[in-house]
Protein backbone atom coordinates (compact mmCIF):
# COMPACT_ATOMS: atom_id res chain seq x y z
CA UNK A 1 0.00 0.00 0.00
CA UNK A 2 1.41 3.40 -0.91
CA UNK A 3 0.95 5.83 2.08
CA UNK A 4 0.96 9.52 1.62
CA UNK A 5 2.60 11.32 4.51
CA UNK A 6 0.64 14.48 4.76
CA UNK A 7 -2.89 12.29 4.45
CA UNK A 8 -1.55 10.29 7.32
CA UNK A 9 -0.47 12.57 9.84
CA UNK A 10 -4.07 13.95 9.42
CA UNK A 11 -5.31 11.04 10.44
CA UNK A 12 -2.70 10.28 13.22
CA UNK A 13 -3.81 14.20 14.56
CA UNK A 14 -7.79 12.96 14.20
CA UNK A 15 -6.75 9.72 15.75
CA UNK A 16 -9.77 8.56 14.09
CA UNK A 17 -10.57 5.38 15.12
CA UNK A 18 -12.05 3.83 11.28
CA UNK A 19 -8.19 4.13 10.61
CA UNK A 20 -7.15 1.95 13.30
CA UNK A 21 -4.81 -0.78 12.01
CA UNK A 22 -5.00 0.60 8.33
CA UNK A 23 -1.16 1.70 8.78
CA UNK A 24 0.97 2.23 11.64
CA UNK A 25 3.37 5.14 12.37
CA UNK A 26 7.10 5.27 13.88
CA UNK A 27 8.96 7.75 15.52
CA UNK A 28 12.40 8.48 15.04
CA UNK A 29 13.18 9.91 18.54
CA UNK A 30 11.78 7.37 20.75
CA UNK A 31 12.47 4.25 18.54
CA UNK A 32 8.78 3.11 18.67
CA UNK A 33 5.99 2.28 16.22
CA UNK A 34 2.54 2.88 17.67
CA UNK A 35 -1.48 2.76 16.37
CA UNK A 36 -3.00 5.94 15.00
CA UNK A 37 -4.98 5.85 17.71
CA UNK A 38 -2.46 5.83 20.54
CA UNK A 39 -3.24 8.61 23.25
CA UNK A 40 0.32 9.44 23.53
CA UNK A 41 1.43 12.99 22.79
CA UNK A 42 1.09 13.59 18.96
CA UNK A 43 4.81 13.76 17.50
CA UNK A 44 5.96 16.25 15.16
CA UNK A 45 5.75 15.34 11.60
CA UNK A 46 9.41 15.39 10.50
CA UNK A 47 9.98 12.76 13.06
CA UNK A 48 7.42 10.20 11.69
CA UNK A 49 7.99 7.31 9.55
CA UNK A 50 4.45 5.81 8.41
CA UNK A 51 4.13 1.95 7.54
CA UNK A 52 1.38 -0.33 6.44
CA UNK A 53 2.22 -3.13 8.66
CA UNK A 54 3.59 -3.64 12.03
CA UNK A 55 6.31 -6.31 10.52
CA UNK A 56 7.49 -3.44 8.38
CA UNK A 57 8.33 -1.39 11.46
CA UNK A 58 9.44 -3.36 13.64
CA UNK A 59 11.99 -4.65 10.44
CA UNK A 60 13.05 -0.97 10.35
CA UNK A 61 13.83 -1.43 13.96
CA UNK A 62 11.27 -0.04 16.03
CA UNK A 63 10.06 -1.76 19.13
CA UNK A 64 5.88 -1.81 19.81
CA UNK A 65 4.03 0.84 21.58
CA UNK A 66 3.10 -0.40 25.06
CA UNK A 67 0.10 2.23 25.60
CA UNK A 68 -1.61 1.37 21.93
CA UNK A 69 -0.11 -2.53 21.62
CA UNK A 70 0.23 -2.58 17.65
CA UNK A 71 -1.12 -6.31 18.14
CA UNK A 72 -3.91 -5.96 18.95
CA UNK A 73 -4.93 -3.23 15.97
CA UNK A 74 -7.53 -5.12 13.15
CA UNK A 75 -5.50 -7.58 11.34
CA UNK A 76 -3.23 -7.59 13.75
CA UNK A 77 -4.87 -10.26 16.13
CA UNK A 78 -7.67 -12.97 16.84
CA UNK A 79 -9.82 -10.22 18.16
CA UNK A 80 -10.55 -6.54 16.86
CA UNK A 81 -8.38 -3.67 17.91
CA UNK A 82 -9.12 -2.09 21.56
CA UNK A 83 -9.83 0.95 20.70
CA UNK A 84 -12.31 0.27 18.11
CA UNK A 85 -13.83 -2.63 19.68
CA UNK A 86 -14.42 0.39 23.04
CA UNK A 87 -16.07 3.00 20.49
CA UNK A 88 -18.09 0.38 18.72
CA UNK A 89 -19.71 -1.40 22.08
CA UNK A 90 -19.97 1.86 23.26
CA UNK A 91 -22.37 2.79 20.47
CA UNK A 92 -24.32 -0.51 21.01
CA UNK A 93 -24.67 0.06 24.63
CA UNK A 94 -25.94 3.89 23.88
CA UNK A 95 -28.10 2.39 21.50
CA UNK A 96 -29.97 0.56 24.16
CA UNK A 97 -28.15 -2.90 23.56
CA UNK A 98 -27.87 -4.04 26.69
CA UNK A 99 -31.65 -3.53 26.93
CA UNK A 100 -32.30 -6.80 25.53
CA UNK A 101 -28.96 -8.26 25.26
CA UNK A 102 -26.78 -10.10 27.78
CA UNK A 103 -22.91 -9.05 28.02
CA UNK A 104 -21.47 -12.36 26.81
CA UNK A 105 -24.58 -11.97 24.43
CA UNK A 106 -23.00 -8.60 22.89
CA UNK A 107 -19.49 -9.61 22.81
CA UNK A 108 -20.43 -13.00 20.80
CA UNK A 109 -22.25 -10.62 18.68
CA UNK A 110 -19.10 -8.75 18.07
CA UNK A 111 -17.17 -12.08 17.84
CA UNK A 112 -15.04 -11.86 20.92
CA UNK A 113 -15.52 -13.57 24.45
CA UNK A 114 -17.42 -12.14 27.14
CA UNK A 115 -14.25 -11.61 29.33
CA UNK A 116 -12.18 -9.81 26.64
CA UNK A 117 -15.60 -7.15 26.13
CA UNK A 118 -15.47 -6.23 29.92
CA UNK A 119 -11.63 -5.89 30.16
CA UNK A 120 -11.98 -3.44 27.04
CA UNK A 121 -14.69 -1.09 28.38
CA UNK A 122 -13.40 -1.16 31.80
CA UNK A 123 -9.96 -0.05 30.53
CA UNK A 124 -11.28 2.60 28.15
CA UNK A 125 -13.70 4.17 30.35
CA UNK A 126 -13.20 3.10 33.76
CA UNK A 127 -16.71 1.51 34.51
CA UNK A 128 -17.97 -2.11 33.42
CA UNK A 129 -20.26 -2.23 30.52
CA UNK A 130 -22.87 -2.81 33.13
CA UNK A 131 -22.27 0.14 34.61
CA UNK A 132 -22.26 2.11 31.66
CA UNK A 133 -25.86 0.37 30.31
CA UNK A 134 -27.16 1.94 33.64
CA UNK A 135 -26.07 5.04 33.28
CA UNK A 136 -27.83 5.34 30.05
CA UNK A 137 -30.61 3.92 31.08
CA UNK A 138 -31.13 6.42 34.00
CA UNK A 139 -30.76 9.08 31.64
CA UNK A 140 -33.20 7.89 29.17
CA UNK A 141 -35.53 7.54 32.50
CA UNK A 142 -35.11 10.59 33.50
CA UNK A 143 -36.04 12.33 30.17
CA UNK A 144 -39.05 10.19 30.11
CA UNK A 145 -40.21 10.80 32.94
CA UNK A 146 -39.85 15.14 32.61
CA UNK A 147 -41.29 14.76 28.92
CA UNK A 148 -43.63 12.24 28.54
CA UNK A 149 -46.57 10.88 30.67
CA UNK A 150 -45.86 7.22 30.25
CA UNK A 151 -46.74 5.97 33.72
CA UNK A 152 -43.61 5.29 36.33
CA UNK A 153 -43.68 1.39 35.47
CA UNK A 154 -43.69 1.69 31.73
CA UNK A 155 -40.66 4.08 32.30
CA UNK A 156 -38.67 1.20 34.26
CA UNK A 157 -39.21 -1.11 31.47
CA UNK A 158 -39.10 1.15 28.64
CA UNK A 159 -35.64 2.36 29.92
CA UNK A 160 -34.27 -1.48 30.32
CA UNK A 161 -34.75 -2.00 33.84
CA UNK A 162 -35.63 -6.23 34.70
CA UNK A 163 -38.00 -4.67 37.98
CA UNK A 164 -39.37 -1.38 39.23
CA UNK A 165 -38.00 -2.04 42.08
CA UNK A 166 -34.57 -2.41 40.75
CA UNK A 167 -35.30 1.13 38.86
CA UNK A 168 -36.67 2.95 42.41
CA UNK A 169 -33.41 2.17 44.18
CA UNK A 170 -31.02 3.29 41.56
CA UNK A 171 -32.57 5.91 40.43
CA UNK A 172 -32.73 7.01 44.37
CA UNK A 173 -28.83 6.10 44.78
CA UNK A 174 -27.36 8.10 41.61
CA UNK A 175 -29.77 11.25 42.12
CA UNK A 176 -31.29 11.26 45.69
CA UNK A 177 -34.32 11.73 44.67
CA UNK A 178 -37.61 9.11 43.64
CA UNK A 179 -38.96 9.09 40.38
CA UNK A 180 -42.56 9.73 41.06
CA UNK A 181 -40.91 13.64 43.18
CA UNK A 182 -38.92 14.30 39.29
CA UNK A 183 -42.69 13.47 37.77
CA UNK A 184 -44.29 16.17 40.05
CA UNK A 185 -41.31 18.60 39.33
CA UNK A 186 -42.07 18.91 35.34
CA UNK A 187 -43.72 22.15 33.93
CA UNK A 188 -45.27 20.39 31.41
CA UNK A 189 -48.77 18.40 31.68
CA UNK A 190 -48.91 17.09 28.15
CA UNK A 191 -45.57 17.41 26.53
CA UNK A 192 -46.47 16.81 22.45
CA UNK A 193 -42.87 15.32 21.77
CA UNK A 194 -39.71 14.74 22.67
CA UNK A 195 -37.02 17.09 22.36
CA UNK A 196 -33.01 16.38 22.40
CA UNK A 197 -30.13 18.72 21.66
CA UNK A 198 -27.01 17.07 19.48
CA UNK A 199 -23.75 19.71 19.61
CA UNK A 200 -21.77 19.70 16.57
CA UNK A 201 -18.38 21.66 15.40
CA UNK A 202 -18.92 24.71 13.58
CA UNK A 203 -18.90 25.59 10.64
CA UNK A 204 -21.93 23.40 9.75
CA UNK A 205 -23.38 23.57 6.17
CA UNK A 206 -27.23 22.49 7.69
CA UNK A 207 -28.94 23.87 4.56
CA UNK A 208 -26.63 22.33 2.00
CA UNK A 209 -27.39 19.13 4.04
CA UNK A 210 -30.99 19.67 3.96
CA UNK A 211 -30.76 20.31 0.07
CA UNK A 212 -29.08 16.95 -0.71
CA UNK A 213 -31.57 14.94 1.11
CA UNK A 214 -34.62 16.92 -0.29
CA UNK A 215 -33.55 15.97 -3.93
CA UNK A 216 -33.33 12.22 -2.30
CA UNK A 217 -36.22 11.80 0.17
CA UNK A 218 -38.44 8.92 -0.40
CA UNK A 219 -42.00 9.66 -0.79
CA UNK A 220 -44.27 8.93 2.24
CA UNK A 221 -41.28 8.07 4.45
CA UNK A 222 -39.20 11.45 3.82
CA UNK A 223 -40.00 15.01 3.99
CA UNK A 224 -37.93 18.66 4.04
CA UNK A 225 -40.03 21.28 5.02
CA UNK A 226 -40.01 24.52 7.16
CA UNK A 227 -36.14 24.29 7.55
CA UNK A 228 -36.12 20.69 8.90
CA UNK A 229 -35.80 17.23 8.00
CA UNK A 230 -38.99 15.08 8.82
CA UNK A 231 -39.17 10.98 8.40
CA UNK A 232 -40.82 8.33 9.61
CA UNK A 233 -39.01 5.64 12.27
CA UNK A 234 -39.34 2.00 13.16
CA UNK A 235 -37.66 0.04 15.64
CA UNK A 236 -39.05 -3.39 16.17
CA UNK A 237 -42.15 -2.60 17.70
CA UNK A 238 -41.55 1.32 18.23
CA UNK A 239 -42.78 3.60 15.22
CA UNK A 240 -43.52 7.12 14.84
CA UNK A 241 -41.54 10.16 13.24
CA UNK A 242 -38.55 12.87 14.20
CA UNK A 243 -37.90 15.97 12.88
CA UNK A 244 -34.49 17.57 12.98
CA UNK A 245 -33.92 21.28 12.93
CA UNK A 246 -31.00 23.41 13.64
CA UNK A 247 -30.05 25.86 16.55
CA UNK A 248 -27.91 28.00 14.92
CA UNK A 249 -27.46 30.20 18.46
CA UNK A 250 -26.54 27.41 20.31
CA UNK A 251 -24.34 25.36 17.77
CA UNK A 252 -26.95 22.19 18.32
CA UNK A 253 -29.35 20.37 15.97
CA UNK A 254 -32.35 19.83 17.89
CA UNK A 255 -34.21 16.94 17.35
CA UNK A 256 -37.89 16.34 17.74
CA UNK A 257 -39.56 12.63 18.58
CA UNK A 258 -42.93 11.37 18.97
CA UNK A 259 -43.86 10.00 22.22
CA UNK A 260 -44.43 6.52 20.50
CA UNK A 261 -40.56 6.64 20.13
CA UNK A 262 -39.73 7.57 23.33
CA UNK A 263 -38.76 3.65 24.44
CA UNK A 264 -35.99 4.05 21.45
CA UNK A 265 -35.07 7.20 22.06
CA UNK A 266 -31.27 6.78 21.77
CA UNK A 267 -31.75 3.82 19.28
CA UNK A 268 -33.34 7.19 16.91
CA UNK A 269 -31.06 9.75 18.19
CA UNK A 270 -27.57 7.84 17.50
CA UNK A 271 -29.37 7.42 13.91
CA UNK A 272 -30.27 10.74 13.67
CA UNK A 273 -26.05 11.55 14.51
CA UNK A 274 -25.11 9.71 12.27
CA UNK A 275 -27.38 10.88 9.16
CA UNK A 276 -26.11 14.68 9.49
CA UNK A 277 -22.35 13.83 10.31
CA UNK A 278 -22.53 15.43 13.55
CA UNK A 279 -19.18 14.79 14.46
CA UNK A 280 -16.78 15.47 11.75
CA UNK A 281 -13.84 17.75 12.90
CA UNK A 282 -14.45 20.78 9.69
CA UNK A 283 -11.03 21.79 10.86
CA UNK A 284 -8.91 18.65 10.43
CA UNK A 285 -10.74 18.08 6.95
CA UNK A 286 -10.51 21.12 5.71
CA UNK A 287 -6.42 21.59 6.11
CA UNK A 288 -6.48 18.44 3.79
CA UNK A 289 -9.02 19.50 0.96
CA UNK A 290 -7.65 23.26 0.97
CA UNK A 291 -8.16 25.02 -2.03
CA UNK A 292 -10.96 22.86 -2.61
CA UNK A 293 -13.25 23.19 0.39
CA UNK A 294 -12.29 27.24 0.40
CA UNK A 295 -15.81 29.02 1.27
CA UNK A 296 -17.39 25.60 2.12
CA UNK A 297 -15.84 24.32 5.15
CA UNK A 298 -18.79 23.49 6.61
CA UNK A 299 -19.77 21.24 4.33
CA UNK A 300 -21.07 17.78 5.62
CA UNK A 301 -21.44 13.97 4.40
CA UNK A 302 -25.13 12.96 4.53
CA UNK A 303 -24.75 10.01 6.35
CA UNK A 304 -27.86 7.63 5.93
CA UNK A 305 -30.46 6.56 8.96
CA UNK A 306 -31.28 3.36 7.77
CA UNK A 307 -28.25 0.84 6.17
CA UNK A 308 -31.03 -1.14 3.93
CA UNK A 309 -33.09 2.17 3.12
CA UNK A 310 -29.89 3.72 1.39
CA UNK A 311 -28.59 0.79 -0.53
CA UNK A 312 -32.05 0.14 -1.58
CA UNK A 313 -32.08 3.67 -2.98
CA UNK A 314 -28.81 3.23 -4.53
CA UNK A 315 -29.52 0.80 -6.59
CA UNK A 316 -33.03 2.67 -7.92
CA UNK A 317 -30.85 5.48 -8.84
CA UNK A 318 -28.53 3.30 -11.34
CA UNK A 319 -29.26 4.64 -14.94
CA UNK A 320 -31.97 6.64 -14.13
CA UNK A 321 -32.06 10.80 -12.98
CA UNK A 322 -32.52 11.34 -8.82
CA UNK A 323 -36.14 12.44 -9.52
CA UNK A 324 -36.84 9.21 -11.09
CA UNK A 325 -35.15 7.30 -8.59
CA UNK A 326 -37.17 8.86 -5.70
CA UNK A 327 -40.46 7.80 -7.52
CA UNK A 328 -39.44 4.19 -7.96
CA UNK A 329 -38.52 4.51 -4.32
CA UNK A 330 -42.31 6.03 -3.25
CA UNK A 331 -43.92 3.02 -5.56
CA UNK A 332 -41.81 0.48 -3.40
CA UNK A 333 -42.78 2.36 0.02
CA UNK A 334 -46.02 2.56 -1.29
CA UNK A 335 -46.67 -0.95 -1.64
CA UNK A 336 -44.82 -2.87 0.58
CA UNK A 337 -44.30 0.18 3.31
CA UNK A 338 -46.66 -0.29 6.44
CA UNK A 339 -48.97 2.44 6.91
CA UNK A 340 -48.71 5.14 9.96
CA UNK A 341 -50.55 7.89 11.20
CA UNK A 342 -48.46 11.51 11.36
CA UNK A 343 -49.14 15.10 12.06
CA UNK A 344 -47.75 15.12 8.55
CA UNK A 345 -49.93 14.50 5.74
CA UNK A 346 -47.05 13.59 3.17
CA UNK A 347 -45.98 11.03 5.67
CA UNK A 348 -47.97 8.18 6.33
CA UNK A 349 -45.78 4.98 5.35
CA UNK A 350 -42.69 3.18 7.43
CA UNK A 351 -39.74 2.04 4.63
CA UNK A 352 -39.99 -1.59 4.44
CA UNK A 353 -37.31 -3.59 5.96
CA UNK A 354 -35.08 -6.29 4.59
CA UNK A 355 -36.80 -9.22 5.40
CA UNK A 356 -40.04 -7.96 3.82
CA UNK A 357 -38.63 -7.47 0.07
CA UNK A 358 -36.27 -10.73 0.85
CA UNK A 359 -39.03 -12.72 0.76
CA UNK A 360 -40.42 -11.33 -2.75
CA UNK A 361 -40.53 -13.13 -6.01
CA UNK A 362 -38.96 -10.93 -8.98
CA UNK A 363 -43.21 -10.79 -9.96
CA UNK A 364 -43.93 -9.01 -7.36
CA UNK A 365 -41.60 -5.74 -8.08
CA UNK A 366 -42.89 -6.49 -12.05
CA UNK A 367 -45.26 -3.69 -13.72
CA UNK A 368 -43.21 -0.41 -11.22
CA UNK A 369 -41.48 0.82 -13.91
CA UNK A 370 -38.01 -0.99 -12.35
CA UNK A 371 -36.11 -3.19 -15.01
CA UNK A 372 -35.64 -6.84 -14.87
CA UNK A 373 -31.84 -6.03 -13.17
CA UNK A 374 -32.64 -4.05 -11.20
CA UNK A 375 -35.28 -6.30 -9.04
CA UNK A 376 -32.85 -9.31 -9.47
CA UNK A 377 -30.07 -6.67 -7.24
CA UNK A 378 -32.85 -5.73 -4.92
CA UNK A 379 -34.08 -9.25 -4.12
CA UNK A 380 -30.72 -10.45 -3.23
CA UNK A 381 -29.53 -6.85 -1.36
CA UNK A 382 -32.52 -7.80 0.84
CA UNK A 383 -32.05 -11.30 1.47
CA UNK A 384 -28.32 -11.03 2.05
CA UNK A 385 -29.13 -8.40 4.75
CA UNK A 386 -32.26 -10.39 6.26
CA UNK A 387 -30.45 -13.58 6.33
CA UNK A 388 -27.56 -11.55 8.09
CA UNK A 389 -24.22 -12.58 5.87
CA UNK A 390 -24.24 -8.39 5.41
CA UNK A 391 -24.00 -5.08 7.24
CA UNK A 392 -24.91 -2.10 6.14
CA UNK A 393 -24.22 -0.25 9.64
CA UNK A 394 -21.06 1.58 10.54
CA UNK A 395 -18.62 -0.09 12.38
CA UNK A 396 -18.33 -3.13 9.66
CA UNK A 397 -14.85 -3.74 7.56
CA UNK A 398 -15.04 -1.41 4.66
CA UNK A 399 -13.62 -3.45 2.52
CA UNK A 400 -15.01 -6.59 3.22
CA UNK A 401 -18.66 -5.27 3.03
CA UNK A 402 -16.99 -3.55 -0.39
CA UNK A 403 -16.07 -7.11 -1.73
CA UNK A 404 -19.47 -8.49 -0.59
CA UNK A 405 -22.02 -6.19 -2.44
CA UNK A 406 -19.81 -6.15 -5.30
CA UNK A 407 -20.76 -9.89 -5.35
CA UNK A 408 -24.34 -9.11 -5.54
CA UNK A 409 -25.79 -8.71 -9.40
CA UNK A 410 -26.05 -4.98 -10.01
CA UNK A 411 -23.11 -3.98 -7.55
CA UNK A 412 -20.13 -1.87 -9.06
CA UNK A 413 -17.57 -0.31 -7.85
CA UNK A 414 -19.60 3.37 -7.92
CA UNK A 415 -22.77 1.54 -5.53
CA UNK A 416 -20.57 0.00 -3.10
CA UNK A 417 -18.45 3.15 -2.98
CA UNK A 418 -21.29 5.50 -2.57
CA UNK A 419 -22.40 2.76 0.54
CA UNK A 420 -19.31 3.27 2.26
CA UNK A 421 -19.47 6.66 1.94
CA UNK A 422 -22.79 6.81 3.55
CA UNK A 423 -24.32 4.19 4.93
CA UNK A 424 -21.06 2.72 6.63
CA UNK A 425 -19.96 6.49 7.44
CA UNK A 426 -16.07 5.78 5.43
CA UNK A 427 -14.88 8.88 5.35
CA UNK A 428 -12.37 7.77 2.76
CA UNK A 429 -14.39 6.53 -0.33
CA UNK A 430 -14.14 7.94 -3.37
CA UNK A 431 -16.80 7.65 -7.01
CA UNK A 432 -13.58 8.03 -9.13
CA UNK A 433 -15.84 7.14 -11.98
CA UNK A 434 -19.01 9.35 -11.47
CA UNK A 435 -19.86 11.50 -14.22
CA UNK A 436 -20.29 14.79 -11.97
CA UNK A 437 -16.90 14.39 -10.17
CA UNK A 438 -15.45 13.37 -13.92
CA UNK A 439 -16.82 16.79 -15.15
CA UNK A 440 -15.84 19.35 -11.89
CA UNK A 441 -12.18 17.97 -12.67
CA UNK A 442 -12.13 18.22 -16.18
CA UNK A 443 -10.48 14.73 -16.17
CA UNK A 444 -11.83 11.73 -18.20
CA UNK A 445 -9.98 8.57 -17.32
CA UNK A 446 -10.47 7.06 -14.14
CA UNK A 447 -7.19 6.05 -13.02
CA UNK A 448 -5.97 9.81 -13.63
CA UNK A 449 -8.94 10.81 -11.42
CA UNK A 450 -7.92 8.31 -8.81
CA UNK A 451 -4.52 9.24 -8.70
CA UNK A 452 -5.37 12.95 -8.48
CA UNK A 453 -7.73 12.38 -5.56
CA UNK A 454 -5.06 10.52 -3.67
CA UNK A 455 -3.96 14.27 -2.34
CA UNK A 456 -7.47 14.21 -0.51
CA UNK A 457 -6.89 11.01 1.45
CA UNK A 458 -7.73 10.12 3.95
CA UNK A 459 -10.90 12.61 3.78
CA UNK A 460 -11.86 11.84 -0.40
CA UNK A 461 -15.67 11.33 0.97
CA UNK A 462 -16.18 15.14 1.63
CA UNK A 463 -14.01 15.95 -1.40
CA UNK A 464 -16.62 13.92 -3.58
CA UNK A 465 -19.31 16.36 -1.95
CA UNK A 466 -17.19 19.15 -2.48
CA UNK A 467 -16.93 18.32 -6.57
CA UNK A 468 -20.54 17.83 -6.82
CA UNK A 469 -21.04 21.39 -5.16
CA UNK A 470 -18.69 22.78 -7.11
CA UNK A 471 -20.62 21.90 -10.22
CA UNK A 472 -23.47 23.49 -8.33
CA UNK A 473 -25.04 20.39 -9.66
CA UNK A 474 -26.53 17.32 -7.61
CA UNK A 475 -24.45 13.97 -7.54
CA UNK A 476 -25.59 11.94 -10.91
CA UNK A 477 -26.48 8.31 -8.74
CA UNK A 478 -25.66 5.87 -11.42
CA UNK A 479 -22.80 4.27 -12.64
CA UNK A 480 -23.02 3.85 -16.18
CA UNK A 481 -25.70 6.04 -18.80
CA UNK A 482 -27.43 4.22 -21.43
CA UNK A 483 -27.93 7.68 -23.49
CA UNK A 484 -24.76 8.24 -25.83
CA UNK A 485 -24.78 12.01 -24.59
CA UNK A 486 -23.87 10.83 -20.81
CA UNK A 487 -25.28 14.52 -19.65
CA UNK A 488 -25.06 15.63 -16.42
CA UNK A 489 -28.34 16.51 -14.93
CA UNK A 490 -27.56 19.93 -13.08
CA UNK A 491 -29.81 20.48 -10.22
CA UNK A 492 -28.54 22.38 -7.23
CA UNK A 493 -27.39 20.34 -3.89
Amino acid sequence: MILNRESCYEVLRARDPRFDGVFFVAVKSTKIYCRTVCTAKTPMLKNCTFYSTAAAAENAGYRPCLRCRPELAPGNASVDAVSRLAAIALNRIEDGALCYLGVDELAAEMGISGRHLRRVIESEFGVSPIQLAQTQRLLLAKRLLTDTNLPVTEIAFASGFSSVRRFNSLFQERYSLNPTQLRKRRTSDEPQFLVCEVSYRQPFDFDGLLNFLSYRACPGVELVQGGAYIRTASFGKHSGWLAIRQNAQKNTLSIQLSNSLAPVLLSAVARCKRLMDTQADPSIVAATLGDLSKGREGLRVPGAFYGFELALRAILGQQVSVKAASTLHGRIVRKFGTPIETPFPQLDRLAPAADVLAGLEPEDLSGMGITGARINSIIALSRAVAGGSLSLEPGQDVQQTSEKLKSLPGFGEWTAQYIAMRALAWPDAFLGSDLGIKKALGMTKEKQILEHAERWSPWRSYASMHLWRSLDAQPLERKVLKTQRKRVARVKV
